[in-house]
């Protein structure tokens, strides 16, 4: 059954995706981009990442969507189509995608009961945590402590990057403002 619904919320983000690369009306790209995400952040729940779900789901469906559709406040509401064709950024997409691909081949099986991560790390943080950090909850020990700086990492990412839009928006609603009193 797992597998199944797996398999499910993947075709449903492959079709979410070919929908996204067919559309030309920024609006319904912006809200089928909040689609993905929200089924992004079901794929990892019922791939037990819970936390990653979370993430998924307010950074990638909340926060960038709103951001998206505060932009698009500000631009053009369909997308101006290219002059020409350039297989370049195709060449490096391709190259990219085969690189990866063969960086997974030698990686252990999914879920793999003897794989590194869980003959090694995986003992060492259920049988350590509780008695270095004093937090019962092994993910939250995780997460909180031995990742403390990644996850403040992270949110100073999500955070410069919303500084950043935000600039951006504010630029965009003087520069209109100047077109406007110019062409006065």
């Amino acid at each position: 059954m797992e597998l199944f619904i797996n398999l499910v919320l993947f075709s449903m983000l492959v079709v979410t995706a070919v929908a996204i690369l067919k559309m030309r009306h920024l609006f319904a790209v912006v809200m089928l981009s909040g689609v993905f995400s929200l089924l992004c952040a079901l794929l990892f729940v019922t791939l037990d990442a819970v936390d990653v779900a979370f993430t998924e789901a307010a950074v990638g469906a909340g926060i960038s969507t709103v951001l998206m559709l505060g932009t698009m406040a500000l631009t053009a509401r369909n997308e101006k189509m290219p002059r020409d064709f350039s297989f370049i950024p195709l060449a490096v997409v391709m190259i990219t995608g085969a690189v990866l691909i063969y960086g997974t081949l030698d990686m252990p099986d999914f879920g793999s009961a003897t794989s590194p991560a869980q003959l090694h790390l995986a003992t060492e943080y259920l049988k350590q945590s509780p008695s270095d950090i004093g937090v019962p909850n092994v993910v939250t020990a995780i997460l909180a402590s031995y990742r403390g700086y990644d996850t403040l990492g992270e949110t100073v990412v999500v955070f410069t990057a919303c500084v950043g839009v935000l600039m951006l928006i504010g630029n965009l609603a003087r520069r209109r403002r100047k077109d406007e009193e110019g062409a006065e």
